[in-house]
């Protein structure tokens, strides 16, 4: 039994990082963050914003880093919350 429960809190905190990866955001539109809020916190990051969209509650963000590398990433409209699933607002 012991060795279930010791199992069972293995999983548990391995689980617990990818439960924690975020959605968009279901609240209405009315609600969202602003773009303009988002693109001053990339630019910050020094990401160079090409495009913002707004799809299912989330912002897809299309920007290119300081290397000129492109970065596709997707954020909870509400909250800013960067979300692990780039494709998040698509699903």
């Amino acid at each position: 039994m012991y060795r279930t429960l010791v199992l069972a809190a293995l999983a548990g905190l391995i689980a617990g990082p990818a439960l924690a990866a975020g959605t968009c955001s279901t609240a209405a539109k009315s609600k969202f963050q602003p773009k303009t809020t988002l693109e001053a916190q990339l630019k910050g990051e020094g990401l160079t914003v090409r495009q913002i969209k707004t799809e299912k509650g989330c912002y897809e963000v299309y920007a290119v880093d300081k290397d000129g590398k492109k970065v596709n990433a997707a954020y909870n409209a509400e909250t800013l919350e960067k979300l692990d699933n780039a494709e998040a607002g698509e699903n």
